[in-house]
């Protein structure tokens, strides 16, 4: 048994992998959430804000595609298709290493930068909702597994 119940009902996490899939269903059912407030406020995915947050924190605003795939969390094709979305709305560019001329680089604008600097702010309050209100959002999730869940987790990480 992964989980078991405690006298007031509330499951206790006793395993790590309850407290993964605890952990990792509560990040789904946030960034789904995240990601449905980004594109109705600003017309932007959640992996393209979080693009444009680590270009935003790259030294010259730019990063290698490969290095900006791994960063979000893309395959190499995923990353195309999210720097072409970007492209259009003029948010980065492409560059070519000037060293070798093979390698790509994604290059933060300063529209970019301005909507980084946009969303930023309401983003960090949306995810503090989100958390704050995990109880009533995601009741299925149980709030004080949660809590436990990312201890367990956390206890792990070194």
């Amino acid at each position: 048994m992964y989980m078991e119940h405690s006298g007031e009902g509330a499951s206790v996490v006793n395993s790590v992998s309850a407290a993964w899939s605890q952990v990792t269903a509560t990040v789904t059912a946030m960034d789904a959430a995240l990601s449905k407030w980004l594109m109705e406020t600003y017309g932007v995915g959640l992996a393209d804000y979080r693009a444009l947050l680590h270009l935003s924190r790259a030294s010259d605003r730019e990063l290698r595609l490969n290095d900006l795939a791994r960063k979000v969390g893309l395959n190499q094709s995923s990353v195309t298709r999210l720097v072409e979305r970007l492209e259009r709305k003029e948010l980065i560019f492409r560059d070519t290493c000037p060293d070798d001329g093979r390698g790509v680089y994604a290059v933060m604008t300063d529209q970019g930068m301005g909507a980084v600097d946009a969303i930023r702010d309401p983003y960090e309050g949306k995810v503090r909702e989100l958390l704050q209100n995990a109880t009533e959002d995601y009741p299925e999730l149980g709030h004080g597994d949660l809590g436990r869940a990312f201890e367990v987790i956390g206890s792990l990480i070194r």
